[in-house]
């Protein structure tokens, strides 16, 4: 007999939430449907009525993310650079590598085995055009290397607490206030355009 609508919803986003905690810890390749629905108390074919397959449940965790990351970023592009515009970009940075860290710890790990996958790819599509963006043609390799730390240094450290440590590198309301400051000192040295929109 087929499940009320809510109660598939309810399913669907705690299969959800289950795949993206296997794929964080176990890896992608390492998980198989039968280990998602087993750590989510549910049969093999209830994950498959609601995912076609293990990529279409990828697809499914990953998505958000990547969407928060397009957003950032176009909204970043369609303002003129400035220091409001370019600390208004750093702290919705921050809120997006906080919100989505299994996501991230599982595109950062991950990625070059995923290729092919479309969310991947789309994803990777997003951080070469937010490098670009960041380190127009005319950015020094110090500044390069200045946004490379204080961004993929950032998330990769939020990542790497979780891989190496096990836990958090410290209490979630330590966490933000940190990330802006280094962030920000960071970036700080490194010369706003003031040019017109970008996009």
């Amino acid at each position: 007999m087929p499940q009320p609508p809510h109660n598939r919803q309810s399913t669907s986003l705690e299969l959800r939430a289950t795949a993206l905690e296997q794929f964080a810890s176990v890896g992608f390749a390492g998980t198989s449907l039968q280990q998602i629905a087993d750590a989510a108390g549910y049969s093999k074919s209830s994950v498959l009525y609601h995912f076609a397959s293990k990529e279409a449940l990828l697809d499914e965790v990953l998505t958000p993310a990547v969407d928060r990351l397009e957003a950032i970023l176009e909204r970043f592009l369609a303002t003129e650079e400035s220091a409001l515009s370019r600390s208004r970009f750093v702290n919705d940075f921050i809120d997006f590598i906080l919100e989505f860290r299994l996501e991230l710890h599982t595109f950062i790990n991950q990625s070059q085995s995923l290729r092919g996958i479309p969310v991947i790819d789309r994803a990777g599509v997003l951080i070469v055009r937010l490098s670009d963006t960041l380190c127009h043609g005319a950015a020094s390799t110090e500044d390069r290397i200045r946004f490379g730390i204080a961004l993929g240094g950032a998330a990769y450290t939020l990542v790497a607490g979780m891989t190496f440590l096990g836990a958090e590198i410290a209490p979630a309301e330590e966490i933000r206030p940190a990330l802006l400051a280094v962030i920000t000192e960071l970036l700080a040295p490194v010369t706003v355009r003031t040019t017109p929109s970008r996009k």
